[in-house]
């Protein structure tokens, strides 16, 4: 594991403090993951077999980025709902796609897709959360989980093809934090620098971030970077290819409790005011606007539903390119 002194960027270096002072807000994550774990499951095997869904790099693109988040997918049982928030929040735009009875919403920002919506409906007496499941992408979807596997991953739906997408699979990492992964039929995206309403970061929170770091790089062959954390914390940054990728962070140590997640963040040019625009559109705020590591302010929302993700304003000339 390497030390680096480094500005590239971390999400939630202190979430877990913040959040270790708000139960409640820690309850709606916990409850919105193992929502994940069971939405993701129950929702993917009919995307499989009915539903065509936008390539992820659109055009081809001849690029292969192993160990980059690629995409992210919100499971969701009112996709109306859904789709009224984040539209009125980041500016997104929706496009319906619906076969074999699943119900599938592509979210795009100036012609971008940035973001999937899956309806998936709650059974009645079922009071589970929403959340948003992340895609980490693979050259290779089936070696992929075979080490997966043999380093104490649970594999929670098997790799399939997608039409159009590619080899994808869903997983839970040996602390139970819920991922997938997606060898992209299309190439995947260039590393550009996200524009605000878009996709800029990634945290893993969980209970022993040396040993997720380290099933992490047996996936993807990141480089770890160990940065500064505050006394009891660990801050472990990921990266592959010369590029910060996400960041591995401690759970907050009074809460242990709380199951293992990936939180993802949007850019925005103004935190406090996204803050106050999500909660003015029903959003819950789990953890307040502060200044994070980069100087910029990040903060935690939960939609409206309970999906927890971050808002974070990220400086024009920081880059995430890792310095030599």
């Amino acid at each position: 594991m390497r030390q680096r002194q480094s500005a590239c960027l971390d999400g939630s270096a202190e979430t877990g403090r913040s959040a270790s002072r708000a139960p409640r807000a820690s309850n709606r994550i916990r409850n919105g993951l193992l929502g994940m774990v069971l939405g993701a499951v129950c929702a993917v095997p009919a995307m499989a077999q009915q539903l065509r869904v936008p390539p992820i790099a659109d055009p081809a693109s001849p690029e292969h980025h192993a160990g980059k988040i690629v995409f992210v997918e919100l499971i969701t049982p009112d996709i109306a709902a859904s789709r009224q928030f984040y539209a009125g929040l980041f500016g997104w735009t929706f496009r319906d796609l619906q076969l074999g009875g699943t119900q599938y919403a592509e979210a795009s920002l100036n012609g971008h897709t940035v973001a999937g919506l899956v309806h998936r409906p709650l059974p009645a007496g079922e009071h589970r959360q929403p959340a948003w499941l992340s895609f980490i992408a693979a050259r290779d979807a089936d070696a992929t989980k075979a080490t997966a596997v043999r380093h104490g991953a649970k594999v929670l739906f098997e790799p399939h093809d997608i039409p159009d997408r590619g080899r994808e699979a869903v997983f839970a990492d040996p602390q139970g934090a819920v991922f997938a992964i997606l060898a992209s039929s299309s190439g995947d995206p260039p590393d550009i620098l996200a524009q605000p309403g878009e996709w800029i970061w990634s945290s893993l929170i969980t209970g022993d971030p040396v040993a997720g770091a380290a099933f992490y790089r047996s996936l993807f062959d990141d480089e770890v970077f160990d940065l500064p954390a505050a006394k009891g914390y660990r801050h472990l940054m990921l990266a592959t290819e010369g590029q910060a990728r996400a960041s591995v962070n401690s759970l907050p140590a009074n809460r242990p409790d709380i199951h293992p997640y990936w939180l993802n963040f949007v850019r925005v040019g103004d935190t406090v005011a996204a803050v106050a625009k999500a909660v003015s559109l029903g959003g819950h705020v789990l953890v307040e606007p502060r200044v994070d590591r980069h100087g910029g302010k990040v903060a935690v929302i939960a939609d409206p539903l309970g999906a927890p993700f971050g808002v974070m304003e990220w400086p024009a000339i920081q880059s995430k390119e890792v310095p030599e």
